[in-house]
């Protein structure tokens, strides 16, 4: 299984172009080239599915799909740019999609799908594709960026109880302490370790911590106050004191390492209950999925964000409502076209459509997630990702990987704030729409 994470900006920082799509083909219909994020198996079987199915239910438009694994993605389309053939239409993160709305790299689409389908999404989504009352994409799916998976079978055999999993982070540092003593070769946690994943795996931590995120709600000054300093702390003590290995084993939320029993807990979005079900059934029985601990245990606290994709549009297309329909078709159309996506996922993701959500609820499927209970009720504290321009939480992304590794705090949390000032002077963020 390969699986992309949800890295933010990837679009933020190249310059649209124009596109490549729109020639006429063979058959005489108008082609438009789609490039999708490579995810899991099960998504990308339901994407090919789904383009394939479009192009049969009409003879004027022709998708042509391509999957871009995520570490290609902005090599490949910074050349796609610079020869002007850029993609018609491409998957994007929901924090992508204001900010690149702003630079003028997507176009509306509102009236390109039918205004009932807007109607029809969670208020909270529809906000996340809204900038100045114009919509830039339409969604797919959401889901909780940070969930604790962990080992049953190894709590009990260290002496904890499974029931009782840890609820704070200095609980999580000693059950890890404990772990370790009882089981030297499994590494007792996982969790983001360098400065991309930090960036944004953190936006829930951040929030949940402090009450606010590393700029104010206006975007004209840093906010990377003292309050901070207790997630710093935390990174810090984890690597300080081996609960996480030196080198992460994977990426943030790729379960590989878990399924394969070298982890005994690890942080990561749902999406890794979908890497699990499909690829480690023999390790699931083993598992456990609980809300992410807080600072202090308290669990009306934010631990995580509501990440997801969407479909959008390049703003230099020439073929914007041709680009439109075929989003409209997949996603916005018929509901048994996207209730496909989440019984092929079974059940690790959600749907930010009323209609979709409601007729997931009133099936019995859901059963083949253990974990859907957990998954749902996370929701609950989550927070939408926030829009600000990336270079502002890679600053702080930057700035906790330095402190993690053993650096000053104070002098980390002082680097971001300088960063992040300058990004505000140099990009004008407090007179951007947001």
């Amino acid at each position: 299984m390969i699986l992309v994470i949800g890295v933010v900006g990837s679009l933020g920082a190249v310059t649209a172009c124009g596109s490549g799509g729109g020639a006429p083909a063979d058959d005489g219909r108008i082609t438009v080239t789609f490039w999708q994020n490579k995810f899991s198996n099960e998504d990308n079987a339901w994407f090919k599915k789904a383009v394939d199915d479009y192009n049969k239910s009409q003879d004027g438009i022709r998708v042509e799909l391509t999957v871009v694994p995520g570490d290609a993605w902005d090599q490949k389309l910074k050349a796609a740019q610079a020869a002007g053939k850029a993609p018609d239409m491409y998957t994007m993160n929901y924090s992508a999609v204001p900010m690149n709305a702003r630079n003028q790299q997507l176009a509306p689409i509102t009236e390109h799908i039918d205004a009932a389908a807007w109607d029809d999404l969670d208020p909270r989504f529809l906000d996340a594709v809204t900038v100045e009352g114009k919509q830039y994409a339409y969604p797919l799916y959401y889901e909780p960026s940070a969930l604790l998976f962990y080992r049953e079978d190894l709590f009990t055999a260290a002496g904890l109880d499974p029931d009782s999993p840890p609820t704070t982070w200095a609980e999580l540092i000693e059950a890890g302490e404990t772990l370790q003593a009882t089981d030297a070769k499994t590494i007792p946690f996982q969790i983001a370790q360098n400065a991309v994943e930090l960036s944004w795996s953190t936006w829930g931590a951040q929030k949940g911590t402090t009450g606010h995120l590393a700029i104010s709600d206006d975007w004209s000054q840093a906010t990377v106050t003292d309050d901070y300093k207790p997630l710093f702390e935390f990174y810090q003590d984890l690597y300080a004191k081996k609960i996480i290995a030196k080198q992460a084993l994977s990426a943030y939320g790729d379960a590989t390492p878990l399924g394969q029993g070298k982890l005994a807990m690890m942080a990561a979005g749902s999406w890794a209950i979908s890497q699990l079900l499909a690829d480690y059934d023999d390790m699931v029985g083993k598992l456990r999925v609980a809300p992410m601990p807080t600072v202090d245990g308290d669990t009306t606290r934010t631990t995580s964000t509501l990440g997801g994709w969407t479909i959008g549009v390049d703003a230099r297309s020439q073929h914007v409502a041709e680009a439109s329909d075929a989003i409209g078709w997949m996603l916005a159309g018929d509901i048994d076209v996207p209730k496909a996506y989440f019984t092929g996922t079974m059940y690790t993701k959600l749907s930010p459509r009323i209609s979709v959500d409601e007729a997931l609820a009133a099936g019995d499927d859901s059963s083949v997630n253990p974990f859907y209970d957990v998954l749902t009720e996370s929701t609950a504290t989550a927070i939408l990702e926030p829009t600000y321009d990336w270079q502002v939480s890679l600053a702080v992304g930057t700035a906790l990987e330095k402190a993690m590794l053993g650096g000053d705090i104070d002098e980390a949390m002082a680097e971001a704030n300088q960063k992040i000032e300058k990004v505000i002077k140099d990009l004008g963020l407090a007179k951007q729409p947001h």
